[in-house]
């Protein structure tokens, strides 16, 4: 396997404070990690380390072959990053900071011309290259921080809330930037969005209190939700609970307000078969089956501890009442 990223047994401590605790994983070429996990769990603490911003307390990082401790320049070379709040000297314009970035970057005449054109065309900077940086919006300020991440086209991208403050729109066109430049870069996402991780990411990683607790594809991830599976059926006729609750794969049935009810498999098993031929058999009228589509959200409240109750309804929102 390609690993462009190596981390081996990260730790980082203050005073008393364990931030990070024993984090190991690789990322290879064209894979998009999307790295997750409530406020305080050691999501920028890792990036940091695995850019060099930071030192570990223990444990390794390589980055393209490179040790980032012992081989920093050569490491840092192959890394682009985009820290928390796009960090940029306020009175520089954007193609003044962009210029400057190209200088440290040690481009020569005809890269830099031909970097700075791609990323001002692709991060959508034309409107504002010549206004003071510290009068931009939120959302420009992060743009300008992605530019200058990309400046260079590094095979390595570590990427800290990149669409924080962009318009859907934005968001959108930062995804598919992204997306693109994933084919010939190994790339870490950190977000709260957890949309960005289905639209953007390959894999998906939960940390939480400075360590990891799940790690696969959305998909995989998403299998772990207690509602993969489940079936919504909208029925007034009498005695759906008790039906539904007595086939065989179906572990609980809830009734979400009058006549809804969402039945629960077992071991994620599809059960949407089964139910249609109950209501067939049953000669039940009913407005609604459907499958229930599992969120990320749901996964990440499990995993972590944060609202943990299967408390959605067909909008997300209502408490389960009546269960089986």
């Amino acid at each position: 396997m390609d690993w462009m990223i190596e981390v081996e047994g990260l730790v980082k401590t203050f005073g008393h404070l364990t931030a990070v605790n024993g984090v190991s994983f690789n990322v290879p070429k064209g894979e998009v990690l999307g790295f997750l996990g409530p406020n305080g769990a050691g999501k920028s603490t890792t990036m940091k380390m695995i850019t060099g911003f930071m030192t570990p307390t223990a444990g390794s990082v390589r980055v393209a072959g490179y040790d980032v401790d012992d081989q920093p320049i050569a490491a840092k070379a192959r890394i682009g990053y985009l820290p928390e709040g796009a960090p940029a000297y306020p009175d520089m314009t954007p193609i003044s900071f962009l210029n400057f970035v190209a200088d440290v970057r040690g481009l020569d005449t005809a890269t830099r011309r031909r970097r700075l054109d791609y990323v001002i065309a692709n991060v959508h900077l034309e409107a504002v290259l010549e206004q003071p940086i510290e009068t931009l919006s939120k959302g420009f300020k992060r743009r300008v921080g992605l530019a200058q991440a990309i400046l260079h086209d590094p095979p390595v991208l570590i990427l800290d809330e990149p669409t924080d403050g962009l318009d859907p729109n934005q968001k959108h066109e930062v995804r598919s930037l992204i997306a693109d430049m994933a084919k010939e870069k190994a790339i870490i996402i950190s977000t709260h969005i957890l949309e960005e991780v289905d639209a953007v990411c390959t894999r998906a990683m939960i940390i939480a209190e400075g360590g990891i607790v799940a790690d696969g594809t959305p998909a995989e991830l998403e299998r772990q939700s207690p509602f993969h599976n489940a079936v919504l059926i909208d029925c007034q006729d009498d005695g759906v609970a008790e039906a539904l609750f007595a086939l065989a794969n179906v572990s609980q049935v809830e009734e979400i307000q009058g006549g809804r009810y969402r039945a629960y498999p077992k071991h994620g098993e599809t059960i949407v078969a089964e139910v249609a031929d109950l209501v067939k058999q049953r000669n039940w009228s009913t407005s609604r089956l459907s499958v229930e589509s599992p969120r990320l959200d749901d996964v990440f409240r499990k995993i972590t501890g944060v609202g943990t109750g299967t408390d959605r309804s067909e909008n997300r929102g209502e408490n389960p009442e009546g269960a089986a």
